[in-house]
Protein backbone atom coordinates (compact mmCIF):
# COMPACT_ATOMS: atom_id res chain seq x y z
CA UNK A 1 0.00 0.00 0.00
CA UNK A 2 1.34 3.36 -0.72
CA UNK A 3 1.73 5.94 1.72
CA UNK A 4 -1.53 8.49 2.37
CA UNK A 5 -1.04 12.06 3.65
CA UNK A 6 -3.77 13.72 5.61
CA UNK A 7 -2.96 17.88 5.74
CA UNK A 8 -4.75 20.93 6.73
CA UNK A 9 -3.77 24.63 6.27
CA UNK A 10 0.31 23.82 5.74
CA UNK A 11 0.32 21.08 8.40
CA UNK A 12 1.01 17.55 8.03
CA UNK A 13 -2.03 16.20 9.91
CA UNK A 14 -1.40 12.35 9.50
CA UNK A 15 0.40 10.12 7.69
CA UNK A 16 0.67 6.63 7.48
CA UNK A 17 1.38 3.44 5.30
CA UNK A 18 -1.14 1.57 7.15
CA UNK A 19 -5.03 3.02 6.68
CA UNK A 20 -7.46 1.18 6.24
CA UNK A 21 -10.05 2.19 3.58
CA UNK A 22 -14.14 2.07 4.59
CA UNK A 23 -16.58 3.34 2.45
CA UNK A 24 -13.84 5.52 -0.09
CA UNK A 25 -12.65 7.22 3.22
CA UNK A 26 -8.74 6.48 5.04
CA UNK A 27 -8.94 5.77 8.14
CA UNK A 28 -5.44 6.60 10.00
CA UNK A 29 -4.09 4.39 13.12
CA UNK A 30 -4.38 6.63 16.38
CA UNK A 31 -0.24 6.29 16.58
CA UNK A 32 0.25 7.87 12.89
CA UNK A 33 -2.38 11.13 13.75
CA UNK A 34 -0.45 14.17 15.45
CA UNK A 35 -2.84 14.61 18.33
CA UNK A 36 -1.77 18.48 18.68
CA UNK A 37 -3.92 19.55 16.13
CA UNK A 38 -7.20 17.72 17.33
CA UNK A 39 -9.35 19.84 19.73
CA UNK A 40 -12.38 17.49 20.95
CA UNK A 41 -15.70 18.16 19.90
CA UNK A 42 -18.89 17.21 21.18
CA UNK A 43 -20.82 15.79 18.01
CA UNK A 44 -21.51 12.56 17.85
CA UNK A 45 -23.20 10.87 15.10
CA UNK A 46 -24.59 6.83 14.76
CA UNK A 47 -24.00 4.47 11.49
CA UNK A 48 -26.16 1.92 11.11
CA UNK A 49 -23.63 -0.13 10.59
CA UNK A 50 -20.25 1.22 12.15
CA UNK A 51 -22.31 2.78 15.44
CA UNK A 52 -21.40 5.70 16.77
CA UNK A 53 -18.83 8.10 15.89
CA UNK A 54 -17.09 11.08 17.83
CA UNK A 55 -15.53 14.18 16.37
CA UNK A 56 -12.58 16.04 16.88
CA UNK A 57 -12.08 19.97 15.33
CA UNK A 58 -8.66 20.01 13.16
CA UNK A 59 -6.82 23.30 14.05
CA UNK A 60 -3.50 24.51 12.62
CA UNK A 61 -2.38 28.15 13.45
CA UNK A 62 -5.66 29.01 14.44
CA UNK A 63 -7.46 28.14 11.25
CA UNK A 64 -9.88 25.84 12.48
CA UNK A 65 -11.75 23.13 10.25
CA UNK A 66 -14.89 21.94 12.53
CA UNK A 67 -14.98 18.51 13.45
CA UNK A 68 -13.37 17.36 10.49
CA UNK A 69 -11.86 14.47 12.24
CA UNK A 70 -14.05 10.99 13.03
CA UNK A 71 -13.32 8.34 14.85
CA UNK A 72 -15.17 4.92 16.46
CA UNK A 73 -14.07 4.60 20.06
CA UNK A 74 -16.82 1.46 20.22
CA UNK A 75 -17.83 0.30 17.02
CA UNK A 76 -19.89 -2.75 16.13
CA UNK A 77 -18.63 -6.08 15.79
CA UNK A 78 -18.61 -5.70 11.30
CA UNK A 79 -16.19 -2.19 12.05
CA UNK A 80 -14.07 -3.30 14.31
CA UNK A 81 -10.70 -2.35 12.11
CA UNK A 82 -11.55 0.89 12.42
CA UNK A 83 -11.83 1.21 16.36
CA UNK A 84 -9.86 4.54 17.61
CA UNK A 85 -8.54 4.87 13.43
CA UNK A 86 -9.39 8.75 12.45
CA UNK A 87 -10.75 9.33 9.36
CA UNK A 88 -10.62 13.41 7.93
CA UNK A 89 -13.06 15.36 5.63
CA UNK A 90 -14.15 18.90 5.70
CA UNK A 91 -11.26 21.06 4.18
CA UNK A 92 -8.33 18.48 5.45
CA UNK A 93 -6.95 16.68 1.92
CA UNK A 94 -6.15 13.07 1.96
CA UNK A 95 -3.98 11.66 -0.64
CA UNK A 96 -1.54 9.14 -1.21
CA UNK A 97 2.08 10.25 -1.81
Amino acid sequence: MRRVRATYNGAVIAESDRTIVVEGNHYFPPEDVRAQYLVDSERTTRCVWKGRASYKTVEVDGERAVDAAWFYPSPTPLARRVKGHYAFWRGVHVQEV
